[in-house]
């Protein structure tokens, strides 16, 4: 694996504006959004608002992507993804959900999630995930995928390679009637071929006009995750996989997870609908 240095935090740059004309998430300037009471099944019409939202996520992510090399700011794929967004209507969803400062979540080599992009500058060799959500016509439609900075060794990208199959075959075992633990299943069963970590603590999560439903989706085959599967149900698979431990610290800023041993992690995520014979990506560009 590489041998670079681990990473500290950078410096935050001032907080972006939206513009005033696009809606914003109920919870933006409070502490905590209000709890879900709404239905996980949702309808043809909130679907259809998840397409565009996810899309608008989907190519927000891809343009802050094309910017990724060496010299480049973590606050400059934040720049970019939040003026993507604010330019098709969509409000950056992390920004100010539950304080958090920024429109994107950058994490780089050892961390898991939630990275805050500020002037920590990538380097050759770097893995990068960015994790983008917008929220447009009163829903959310999050995505993730990580990307190689430059020349990245094998074993790093291998890791990133499987994560992207563990995420594909979580999806085709989306199927109505099943238990919510056989996506957590398929991942954890892919993962052990390798002797990769599955992040635990951190999962999926039901979305719609909630950023974060109630609704779990765990990574791992879990005793717990009974609830069946249904058309209609909309929600995030998002497999965090690691190259040792799926054990974690977290930064004293209350967001950054890195890895116990601080060895790498790379996570990709899609938001599915759940059709009547598997599952619709509504994350595509």
């Amino acid at each position: 694996m590489s041998g670079q240095s681990l990473l500290v935090p950078g410096k935050l740059s001032p907080t972006r504006s939206v513009p005033g004309n696009i809606r914003r998430p109920e919870y933006v300037g409070k502490p905590a959004p209000t709890p879900y009471s709404g239905p996980e099944i949702q309808n043809a019409e909130t679907i259809e608002s998840m397409r565009l939202a996810g899309r608008i996520a989907a190519q927000a992510m891809a343009e802050a992507a094309k910017l990724i090399a060496p010299g480049v700011t973590t606050d400059e794929l934040d720049r970019v993804a939040h003026e993507f967004m604010c330019d098709h209507g969509a409000y950056p969803s992390t920004l100010g959900y539950r304080g958090f400062p920024k429109s994107l979540c950058s994490s780089l080599n050892e961390v898991i999630c939630h990275g805050i992009p500020d002037s920590t500058v990538l380097h050759d060799g770097d893995i990068v995930n960015l994790d983008v959500t917008a929220y447009i016509n009163g829903v959310h439609g999050d995505n993730n995928a990580t990307y190689l900075c430059g020349d990245v060794d094998e074993e790093s990208r291998l890791l990133v390679e499987r994560t992207q199959e563990a995420l594909a075959r979580a999806i085709k075992a989306v199927r109505p009637g099943r238990q919510i633990n056989i996506i957590g299943r398929v991942i954890e069963s892919y993962a052990k071929r390798f002797g990769y970590g599955v992040v635990r603590d951190f999962t999926g999560h039901g979305i719609n006009s909630s950023f974060h439903s109630g609704l779990i989706i765990p990574h791992y085959d879990s005793p717990h995750a009974t609830t069946l599967i249904q058309p209609g149900m909309t929600f995030t698979i998002e497999p965090m996989l690691t190259l040792g431990t799926h054990e974690y610290d977290m930064w004293d800023d209350g967001w950054t997870v890195v890895t116990k041993d601080r060895k790498r992690t790379a996570q990709f995520e899609h938001t599915l609908v759940v059709t009547d014979s598997g599952a619709e990506i509504l994350t595509l560009p």
